[in-house]
């Protein structure tokens, strides 16, 4: 496969990706971290430093935006809730797990 044909295939898998998660908002970023170790903040952060590797101006606030559909603030707002003291001990299973690899 040729590069032109691979980055346009995986910028629609991230679109897709992007368009499920935000169908998803029940899904909390605790519940992500958990289970795959990764969340919509990281990949509001590799699409930044993504942006900065490429000489493109993107600020943090505004990979946000990209990744929830709307400003990180009304995202929480709407849809984040406070998590609850089992998603925080299998979160923090899991970090020491990874921390032991």
């Amino acid at each position: 496969m040729d590069d032109l044909t691979r980055d346009t295939l995986e910028a629609a898998a991230f679109r897709r990706l992007l368009e499920h998660l935000g169908k998803r908002s029940d899904v909390q970023n605790i519940d992500l971290m958990t289970l795959a170790g990764f969340c919509r903040n990281c990949l509001s952060n590799w699409l930044k430093d993504a942006a900065d590797a490429q000489g493109v101006p993107l600020t943090k606030e505004a990979a946000r935006s990209h990744v929830y559909g709307m400003p990180y603030e009304q995202w929480k707002a709407q849809h984040q809730s406070e998590a609850t003291p089992e998603q925080a001990a299998r979160f923090a299973a899991t970090q020491a797990a990874a921390e032991r690899h």
